[in-house]
């Protein structure tokens, strides 16, 4: 298995200090040291393989950490807090993602026999060790970047491969609830949506739980599941950090941007922006500078 790590890590060596195409669909790379506030993020569902280093991610009450030659998975959009550590020799964080497209994994479960994945039901986020056969997935679609003219015809069957293998192991069962209809978790992952797209509204759990079919005991129970988060906590992760990327940008002022993204409050925004990233506003965009003057 070391051997295989070996020629992801030289393929990937390329990466840059953010999220770095590959020229792959869906496919991208990360490596070295990443701002603080740029692993602050709502997160699209992906696999992520982690290569040299670490990854500690956050999510309301739940923290993992990646390790070399573990993959995570994230089965619906995610606010989370994240950080990246070297490895003990020094060697930069480095790691390979796919993002996961509901479409594909929906083709590829109606190809497969219905054993291959489980009927668990959990978090929309996990993590999982890595296994021979996932990585030499990888290491075939990561090849391709070598080799741009195969990309269009050879990377989907490389990406089916990869989505597979998932599916074999001990999450698949995240991937078969991203692309079926009716289960818990797709409903969950409809109200997510809603929530993404009108993060400054005022939102009712009511007619969220209406919007898809469960009782408001059963949608708040499944929300906290997926998500580590009430569905308002939700939303108030989701415009923080909506405000965080606006006041680094420079698109407005503590207060307007409190206004746009919802709060009827600024002092009560600036106390829970503290609260979630340690540092009011104005000192955590001075923060954010420091850090990306250094990157």
């Amino acid at each position: 298995m070391e051997t295989q790590l070996q020629e992801l890590r030289m393929l990937a060596a390329k990466a840059e200090n953010r999220r770095t195409d590959t020229g792959i669909p869906r496919v991208a790379m990360v490596q070295g040291e990443i701002p603080e506030h740029q692993l602050s993020a709502v997160y699209d569902p992906m696999i992520n393989l982690i290569l040299t280093g670490s990854k500690t991610m956050t999510v309301g009450d739940r923290t993992f950490r990646y390790d070399p030659a573990t993959y995570f998975v994230m089965s619906v959009d995610l606010p989370a807090v994240g950080s990246i550590h070297a490895s003990d020799t020094g060697a930069p964080y480095l790691a390979v993602s796919l993002t996961l497209d509901p479409t594909i994994v929906a083709g590829l479960i109606r190809d497969l026999p219905v054993n291959v994945c489980s009927t668990l039901f959990g978090s929309g986020f996990s993590v999982a060790p890595v296994n021979e056969d996932l990585l030499d997935a990888w290491i075939r679609m990561l090849r391709l970047m070598e080799r741009p003219d195969e990309i269009a015809v050879l990377s989907p069957a490389y990406e089916r491969e990869i989505l597979f293998r998932v599916l074999q192991g001990p999450l698949g069962w995240m991937l078969r609830d991203i692309a079926s209809p009716d289960t818990a978790l797709s409903r969950i992952g409809v109200a997510i949506n809603w929530i993404r797209r009108n993060f400054a509204e005022q939102i009712r759990v009511e007619a969220l739980a209406e919007m898809v079919a469960l009782s408001v005991s059963a949608f708040h129970r499944h929300f906290k599941a997926v998500t580590a988060l009430s569905p308002l906590q939700y939303q108030k992760r989701i415009r923080l950090l909506h405000a965080r990327s606006q006041l680094i940008a420079g698109q407005g002022s503590a207060t307007s941007i409190a206004f746009e993204v919802g709060y009827e409050s600024p002092n009560q925004f600036s106390r829970e922006y503290a609260r979630l990233f340690g540092l009011p506003p104005s000192k955590d965009m001075a923060k954010a500078m420091r850090d990306l003057h250094v990157a």
